[in-house]
């Protein structure tokens, strides 16, 4: 099983940066890509950014160029780099991790706030 935790959420202005954490523990051979997802209140969970375990990158629209996914090369962290903030990317960013035997699993997720 893996676990994830993770970290790097807080209150930015509009046009900040900040950089998320998702730290994997457990099986991590076993793992085939790791997601970070996004769910403001009130709103349906939304792709934010994807990178598999070969390395190719996936973007939602509403992130692309602004975002970025990354990983340390032991692959036990993957980073989420988040420029020109807005205020409508405000919600708690969850990562996810999917392994070839079809696996999913969770982290409790972290608070971003976008607000001058």
């Amino acid at each position: 099983q893996v676990q994830l935790v993770e970290s790097g959420g807080g209150l930015v202005q509009p046009g900040g940066s900040l950089r998320l954490s998702c730290t994997a523990s457990g099986s991590l051979r076993s793992i085939y890509t790791i997601v970070w997802y996004r769910q403001a209140p009130g709103k349906e969970r939304e792709l934010v950014a994807s990178i598999t375990n070969g390395g190719v990158t996936n973007y939602g629209d509403s992130v692309k160029g602004r975002f970025t996914i990354s990983r340390t090369d032991t692959k036990t962290t993957v980073y989420l780099q988040m420029n020109s903030l807005k205020p409508e990317d405000t919600a708690t960013y969850y990562c996810n991790s999917r392994t070839y035997s079809g696996e999913t699993n969770w982290g409790k997720g972290t608070l971003v706030t976008v607000s001058s």
